[in-house]
């Protein structure tokens, strides 16, 4: 009964949302205990992953990660598991990602920090392969390529409860996955290759939440996040990466 509650809490917020001016909380929404991570006007509490602010100021109510300074701008508190909702709208040509559970803040074994984290690829594509919009960057492809072309806003909402991971685009639900089936490092479930050498089961169940910039302008508004489950922290074999 409590989980039908919260769900019926979280889809009437997220409705009112629609309603909402931009990068503010409906009193429903405050209600059912979402926080607000962009208050449009300036980047309070968010960070490049070095740790720097970013160069790259406030545009329109939007927060554009091109030209921060660094791969991402992350928000400077780190979650585990949660519904994020955001807007985004790209540029012709971009190539761009929001990533979750990004833990360290450090660059390991010589790739960048988008390595220790999930990523929502967001792309500037028509196809849904595994880098197109709405997968999970080399891991799971979407069933289809919900975005609307560049210029144009899209509703992104990804879910993390505990080894479920979901992304809906659009009022779709493109994309699940489950961390518990990734076993091997280099290998998804079915068997077929990827390019991470781990295997994403140990993987961080918390870490920050990331706007990457991959070399075109891009731009998120309306970042609100509703945290889940009393204890969010790692499955046993993550505890020895988890700080």
């Amino acid at each position: 009964m409590k989980r039908l509650v919260s769900v019926l809490l979280v889809c009437v917020a997220m409705a009112s949302a629609q309603e909402a001016p931009d990068n503010t909380l409906t009193a429903d929404e405050k209600e059912a205990g979402w926080l607000l991570l962009f208050n449009g006007k300036d980047l309070s509490g968010w960070k490049t992953d070095t740790g720097a602010p970013s160069n790259t100021p406030v545009q329109d109510g939007a927060i554009n990660p091109h030209g921060s300074g660094a791969y991402m701008l992350v928000y400077d508190k780190y979650y585990g598991d949660f519904i994020l909702s955001l807007d985004f709208k790209i540029s012709a040509g971009c190539n761009t990602g929001v990533f979750v559970r990004t833990f360290p803040l450090k660059s390991v074994q010589g790739h960048d920090v988008g390595w220790n984290g999930l990523e929502v690829a967001i792309d500037d594509t028509t196809t849904n392969g595994y880098t197109d919009t709405g997968a999970i960057y080399d891991l799971v492809a979407p069933t289809k390529n919900a975005m609307k072309p560049a210029g144009d806003w899209n509703h992104l909402v990804i879910t993390c409860n505990r080894n479920l991971i979901t992304v809906e685009l659009n009022n779709e639900t493109v994309t699940n996955m489950n961390l518990d089936d990734f076993k091997e490092p280099k290998r998804r479930p079915d068997g077929s290759e990827h390019g991470f050498e781990k295997a994403w089961y140990t993987h961080s169940r918390k870490g920050h939440i990331g706007l990457q910039d991959h070399g075109s302008d891009c731009w998120f508004k309306n970042i609100k996040l509703l945290p889940m489950n009393d204890d969010a922290r790692a499955r046993p074999e993550s505890k020895a990466i988890i700080k």
